[in-house]
């Protein structure tokens, strides 16, 4: 009679986890929606408080803002974009002792997916700026009009003078007119919408990974979960403090803050409702978590290099002129907040 055990009692690497310490995960969900409430508020209240905005210093919120983008850009490369290689990579296919096919292996699916996003986030921005620059631009030259009954005649013009040549001038570069300074709102709210659907697809993943994550390690990750998503809504805080909205939008930033807070509480609560039929670590959980993880990394990392890096530093005028301690002080800022976020992902 064989002593081998039957090949059922084998461990099945791409089953359920078994989870326990079920009041610790219970616990994290209440840890997680404060201190993402906090990251995600402070520099709303800061900047829309007139108390607050008197009692925090500039060089506070302006902290906040690049330590926040350094945040955005560390979490693409990762906590994103390396976890979707791992997922989708050759390390967990069938063959490996995996549990995703091995066609998974035959090309760098993660960074197509990232690509394809990165693209589709570029486009999509542009073609909706566009509409909205379009819309706004023909409510501008209504009312226009209406004020102006010169306008009905058409413009006057102008004596050949400099101030002809600076009509010329302005007239040769208007081509080259930045689209988001003529129409900053319009590019705020697609930046700030483009960025929350990002880190919120990505904050939903994080929470269902940690109910299903098994007990070994499980009070370190969640510690690096709390402050992962502090750091995660302080640079998307500062973003939503920043648009600028009339009054009837006012309640825009809060509900961005609120909906970013609530995901990956809702994802843990939703992983622990599910935990004995669904698991990340099988081969449909592991594709789902790759594919969603690269699509959020191409979105991160776009709005990081492209919103916050060039628009905001690079071609901001005010970088180019002002102190090279205002300069070093914000560039420090974001390389430390990148350095922290990527110093987390020893842990995640």
């Amino acid at each position: 009679m064989s002593d081998a055990l039957p090949v059922d009692d084998a461990p099945d690497p791409c089953g359920a986890v078994s989870t326990g310490r079920l009041g610790l995960r219970i616990g994290s969900i209440f840890a997680i929606l404060v201190t993402s409430l906090a990251g995600t508020l402070f520099p709303i209240l800061a900047k829309r408080v007139k108390a607050l905005e008197r009692t925090v210093p500039g060089f506070v919120f302006d902290f906040a803002k690049f330590f926040g983008s350094g945040v955005i850009l560390a979490t693409g490369f990762i906590h994103l974009l390396q976890p979707a290689t791992e997922a989708l990579g050759a390390s967990y296919t069938l063959s490996a002792g995996g549990c995703i096919s091995d066609a998974w292996a035959d090309y760098p699916y993660a960074f197509a997916l990232c690509l394809v996003s990165l693209y589709a986030t570029f486009v999509s921005q542009m073609v909706f700026l566009r509409m909205g620059s379009e819309r706004v631009g023909r409510a501008l030259e209504a009312n226009a009009s209406s004020a102006d009954p010169e306008k009905a005649h058409g413009p006057a013009v102008p004596a050949p003078s400099a101030v002809g040549r600076e009509s010329t001038t302005t007239a040769a570069t208007q081509g080259l007119a930045d689209p988001l300074e003529d129409n900053p709102v319009v590019a705020q709210l697609m930046s700030a919408i483009t960025l929350e659907f990002g880190v919120v697809l990505h904050s939903v993943i994080i929470g269902l990974t940690l109910s299903g994550t098994s007990d070994e390690g499980l009070g370190t990750l969640v510690i690096v979960i709390v402050f992962h998503q502090m750091f995660e809504g302080l640079g998307l805080g500062t973003r939503l403090a920043l648009l600028d909205v009339s009054d009837t939008y006012a309640w825009l930033p809060w509900v961005g803050a609120l909906v970013f807070s609530l995901c990956t509480p809702l994802g843990t609560a939703i992983g622990l409702g599910v935990r004995e039929g669904v698991s990340m670590s099988n081969g449909t959980g592991s594709v789902a978590a790759g594919i969603l993880d690269a699509i959020s990394s191409g979105i991160l990392l776009y709005m990081a290099t492209v919103e916050l890096i060039a628009h905001e530093i690079v071609l901001n005028p005010y970088y180019h002129t002002c102190s090279w301690t205002r300069l070093w002080f914000c560039l420090g800022s974001f390389a430390f907040g990148a350095g922290i976020m990527a110093l987390l992902g020893k842990w995640t």
